[in-house]
């Protein structure tokens, strides 16, 4: 009997237990995880959740995108559009790295956390609008020129000039953290947006640039220069909201300190979704179509003159012994003329009833002119008039 009185006092201190736990634990989430990552599947906080389907949506498209460009990586025959195959697995480097820093921003901040979001930021936003960029330049080149430059140097460039961004969030940092000996969580709002100047450079240039791809020759290329300029347009328009958001609005509403993390981090995914849509598909879905045939030949229309596919030399070769054969045979046929009584003053005069004059033609007329296959036929002399040759009275 007592050894069942135990076991229902046990029984009943687990129960109390589990209760007092669940009462202390968020709205959906388990009993086990950890109160950092309780905003992921807090169901009272649903804008965690909300951000967080969002973004591992975006994270999908992105490795589904990179995918796809690496296996039809050998079908695409066109050299201007293998060229910047590179800065685009980048740029898509760039944009999962936004949707997978969205997540720092919705878990609770620590050391780490912190650093990881000053540190990224500025380098993921400054990898994606650099790319942007080069882009823009290639565009340019290609709408003025036709040509782009190589894939190297837009590779290059692009990481050139992230590395400037990186260089000012490790001295930032580095200033903050290790000299003054302060918490990385301990900053103030402007202070972050201070340290991203260099990425609104970056992308104020990108819009700028992107203008100047819409004036070239070649048409078929200003598609791609609309879409950069469209993403660049956007771009600014979600950094300016955030912006205002961050350091003015949140605090004229009283929820500076509730808030913050939430602009962040709608403000990557949304981003994030605008590189995705915007630039990533339809550049890749223009790269992965087959080359087409920039000037078809026309071969119904008579405004141009028809040009020979190959040179005249290497169809038709004159003999030089047909040449000298052939002035030969001209001077046989003078001599024989002469030998016959002819030469230029006896060759007489038209009647007075004809309207004018024509030389030569009672030569023509009253001449036996043979042919160049009657002389090869008699044996390259020229012969004698055939007994029946009258003469071509009517000219």
């Amino acid at each position: 009997m007592r050894t069942h009185q135990v076991l229902a006092l046990l029984l009943l201190m687990v129960i109390t237990s589990v209760a007092s736990e669940n009462s202390s634990t968020s709205r959906g989430c388990g009993l086990d995880l950890l109160p950092q990552y309780v905003s992921l599947c807090d169901l009272d906080a649903i804008w965690g959740i909300v951000v967080e389907a969002v973004a591992g949506a975006g994270a999908l498209i992105t490795l589904l995108l990179m995918l796809i460009l690496l296996v039809r990586l050998p079908f695409i025959k066109d050299v201007e559009k293998r060229r910047p195959v590179c800065l685009y697995f980048l740029f898509l480097l760039g944009t999962l790295g936004l949707f997978g820093l969205t997540f720092a921003f919705i878990i609770r901040m620590d050391e780490t956390i912190c650093s990881m979001r000053r540190f990224l930021w500025g380098v993921l936003f400054a990898l994606c609008f650099s790319c942007l960029l080069c882009q823009t330049w290639r565009i340019r080149r290609l709408v003025r020129q036709g040509t782009s430059p190589p894939g190297w140097q837009l590779v290059g460039l692009a990481l050139c000039l992230m590395l400037v961004q990186v260089i000012i969030a490790t001295e930032w940092l580095g200033l903050t953290v290790l000299r003054d000996s302060k918490p990385a969580c301990a900053y103030e709002p402007m202070d972050f947006v201070m340290a991203l100047i260099y990425d609104m450079v970056l992308l104020v240039v990108t819009l700028a640039q992107a203008f100047f791809t819409l004036c070239g020759k070649f048409l078929r290329w200003k598609l791609n220069g609309v879409l950069v300029l469209i993403t660049s347009f956007l771009s600014v328009l979600i950094w300016v909201t955030w912006i205002t958001m961050y350091l003015f609005g949140n605090a004229m509403i009283e929820h500076a300190d509730s808030w913050s993390d939430p602009t962040l981090a709608i403000a990557l995914a949304a981003n994030g979704w605008v590189f995705i849509i915007f630039h990533a598909i339809p550049e890749i879905h223009c790269a992965l179509l087959p080359p087409l045939q920039e000037n078809p030949p026309n071969y119904f229309d008579t405004s141009q003159p028809r040009m020979r596919e190959t040179a005249f030399e290497e169809d038709v070769h004159l003999s030089r012994t047909y040449m000298e054969n052939k002035a030969f045979s001209m001077d046989e046929h003078n001599a024989a003329l002469r030998t016959a009584g002819f030469s230029n003053g006896s060759l007489g005069k038209r009647p007075s009833g004809s309207l004018g004059k024509r030389p030569s033609a009672p030569f023509r007329s009253n001449v036996y002119q043979p042919t160049e296959m009657a002389v090869v036929l008699n044996g390259g002399t020229i012969p004698t008039a055939p007994p029946s040759h009258t003469g071509r009275h009517l000219w």
